[in-house]
């Protein structure tokens, strides 16, 4: 008769067997990680976040070092560099524009006059007051005879002028002069008092600018990388 008992137990461990659930992950890592002891374990896990920190820190640094000379361009070029030589510039600018200049402007002075007036003239004068003449001569009877004479006031004598009148003058003058014309402005700014603060912001910017516009533009112009490490540069640092 057939032993039932024996095939009934190993019916019941094949089942047990195959019920059994495979090993996670984790209960593989278990033993690396735990080994009954807590130094070792405290050591093997630091040593992993270190290393996974490592390996970041690798790459964050690989990246940057892909775009540091992106990031001087830009730095030299449009921000420190663009600053400086715009305060370059605006110290060499000039202001130039046109005026038109459209207005009426009154003239008050004086004007001396001297000259020489020549006088040359008939007139008559009438006396103001009786005027004794001495020794004279009339003529009566085709005779010539000396007495004194007086000739009374209002008595008019017609005489003859010739003699040069010294004018010596000055004379106000008051003129409304008309102005309309375009005048043309030229203002150097280096030549102005925003010269001092343009050359001020200049000599602010110059120690971070010309440090920057000497350096290096890439990978390639490094010295390390143009040696026998230039392979390391171009695997990890130079993109095309």
């Amino acid at each position: 008769m057939p032993n039932t008992s024996d095939s009934n137990n190993s019916v019941s461990d094949n089942s047990a067997s195959s019920s059994d659930p495979e090993p996670s992950w984790t209960d593989s890592l278990s033993p690396v990680l735990w080994q009954g002891r807590i130094m070792p374990a405290f050591w093997t896990v630091a040593s992993v976040i270190s290393m996974s920190v490592n390996v970041i820190l690798i790459v964050i640094l690989v990246f940057l070092g892909r775009q540091l000379f992106t990031l001087k361009n830009l730095i030299t070029e449009q921000l420190i560099g663009g600053l400086y030589y715009n305060f370059v510039l605006m110290d060499q600018a000039h202001i130039t524009s046109e005026i038109l200049v459209s207005e009426t402007i009154q003239v008050v002075d004086t004007m001396p006059v001297v000259f020489d007036l020549p006088l040359a003239q008939n007139t008559t004068v009438t006396l103001t007051q009786d005027t004794p003449i001495k020794n004279a001569t009339i003529i009566l009877n085709n005779q010539p005879i000396p007495l004194d004479l007086t000739l009374r006031a209002g008595t008019p004598l017609y005489i003859g002028l010739n003699l040069t009148v010294p004018v010596s003058q000055t004379i106000p003058v008051v003129l409304d002069v008309p102005v309309d014309l375009v005048v043309s402005v030229d203002i150097p700014l280096s030549e102005t008092e925003l010269h001092k603060p343009f050359i001020g912001l200049q000599d602010v910017l110059s120690p971070y600018f010309w440090p920057l516009y000497n350096a290096d533009n890439s990978w390639e112009e490094v010295p390390i990388c143009q040696g026998s490490l230039g392979f390391i540069c171009d695997w990890l640092l130079i993109t095309e």
